[in-house]
């Protein structure tokens, strides 16, 4: 198939190469058709293996107690892989949790790594599984040590074997070649060719076998980014849960980096996918908002994502995504200025607070402090937190443009929210006209606070509708 290459297994903890670790390993080494060396071991991983994995490779505590650890074997295994190619079915796994234990030594593993699974999928197409159990089955391959490391590499051989014997060592070397050329590191399952994604802003989404997407991201180069989900999942836990699941990639093209942000923070929402986290709906946004009165108590009192209203921004602070959240961060604010818990709202009671009895108020609550100066310094303390009011007497729009693909893109906003995404004439009127419900968005804010607000911000393509 190739003029050196290993055949190597793993068997391991479970599967998180930056977490689990390594119990077995067999490699047999190929030059030129022919096998020049075997090898196997038990591996003493460090940690306990979980009772289904015992249960799965057969590999229990006990087996592994006076195996040698992964730094005593790594000598002879890289003996095994100098100037060879290691081929694994599924040799992402493999390929991980090697990297992350030469890691730990700090070895910089390079070797090219060729995937059977995907092999597979180029020489016998028709079929749609080629884990190793269906590739057994198809083939007539018997083995009473599946889920062994050198049980496994001995039917990859044998399966190698056959499709030597059945397409030809010429043709079964092209092939073998045309993938070490290609993207190797793909995962082995995909099955959306990666040259079909455009390299132009926009946003992915990842699917595995639901309905729903696993993940949704955004770049101003969709290929590139999606690549790179895939050359660093070794040391990242959610990078390899990912590659494991996905089967298909989807996407949108956006005319630029404003609307790859709009479109990825509106679909997180929408479609809650499993692996985002920062962008999904926080439906206890809240902030505070600060009494018109200095005597009012309490001072402060907490509104809801339900009644913020995208027009008073301007008379709040925050926000925050939970009560826990905006109560922990005024009590913080208390303490570090000496504001009164009680006018806060933070302590019930009357009389001296606790916090002035331990000398952190400055005594509004006994007398010995102006409301009048305690809600001027509690301004002062918030003015930091304050949301912007918004800039614009009316509708504004943020026009974007790829002189690649020469689309344009023109962003809609009315007091922090992004009304719409328009493309032409007719739909820029509808928008305009339109009168649709002002929910203040978060993540919305926060893009367009550093687009418009930032020092040195550009206001390229800014249109204003007044």
């Amino acid at each position: 198939m190739l003029d050196c290459y290993v055949v190597l297994d793993l068997e391991t903890t479970g599967a998180n190469p930056v977490h689990d670790r390594v119990t077995e390993i067999a490699a047999v080494r190929m030059e030129g058709g022919r096998e020049v060396a075997r090898w196997s071991t038990l591996v003493n991983p460090g940690i306990s293996i979980p009772s289904f994995i015992q249960n799965l490779t057969g590999i229990n505590n006990a087996m592994v107690a006076d195996a040698p650890r992964f730094d005593e074997a790594a000598p002879h295994l890289l003996e095994l892989l100098d100037g060879a190619v290691l081929v694994a079915h599924n040799v992402r796994f493999d390929h991980g949790f090697l990297k992350n234990e030469f890691d730990r030594l700090q070895i910089d593993l390079r070797v090219k790594t060729l995937c059977t699974v995907r092999l597979s999928r180029k020489l016998y197409p028709q079929h749609r599984s080629h884990g190793l159990d269906a590739i057994m089955q198809r083939h007539g391959l018997h083995t009473a040590e599946r889920h062994r490391a050198l049980g496994d590499v001995e039917m990859v051989l044998a399966w190698l074997q056959q499709a030597t014997q059945e397409f030809g060592v010429a043709w079964l070397q092209t092939t073998a070649k045309e993938l070490l050329g290609s993207a190797s590191s793909l995962p082995s399952q995909l099955e959306t060719p990666i040259k079909s994604i455009p390299d132009t802003p926009g946003v992915y989404l990842f699917y595995g076998e639901g309905p729903l997407p696993l993940y949704i991201g955004k770049s101003v180069k969709l290929r590139s980014r999606v690549m790179s989900h895939f050359q660093s999942d070794h040391s990242a836990a959610k990078e390899m849960r990912i590659a494991q699941e996905i089967r298909t990639v989807q996407w949108r093209e956006t005319a630029g980096e404003l609307g790859a942000l709009l479109l990825e923070a509106r679909l997180v929402k929408e479609m809650q996918p499993v692996y985002n986290r920062q962008l999904r709906r926080q439906n206890s946004l809240c902030a505070w908002r600060l009494g018109a009165e200095p005597g009012g108590r309490p001072l402060v009192t907490l509104v809801s994502t339900d009644d913020l209203d995208a027009r008073e921004l301007d008379s709040l602070y925050g926000p925050y995504r939970s009560k826990r959240q905006a109560l922990d961060a005024l009590r913080s604010l208390a303490g570090e200025q000496s504001l009164c818990p009680q006018a806060l709202g933070l302590e019930s009671g009357k009389g001296r607070c606790f916090a002035q009895q331990i000398g952190q108020c400055k005594g509004l609550c006994c007398g010995q402090e102006t409301p009048e100066q305690h809600y001027l310094r509690l301004q002062v303390a918030l003015a930091a937190q304050r949301l912007q009011a918004w800039p614009f007497r009316g509708k504004v729009g943020i026009r974007e443009h790829d002189a690649r693909t020469d689309r344009t893109d023109i962003h809609v906003f009315e007091h922090w929210c992004h009304l719409a995404t328009v493309h032409d004439e007719a739909e820029l009127e509808q928008a305009l006209q339109g009168r649709s419900a002002l929910a203040f968005d978060l993540d919305t804010y926060r893009v367009l606070l550093k687009r418009l607000l930032v020092p040195g911000a550009s206001m390229q393509g800014l249109i204003r509708f007044e």
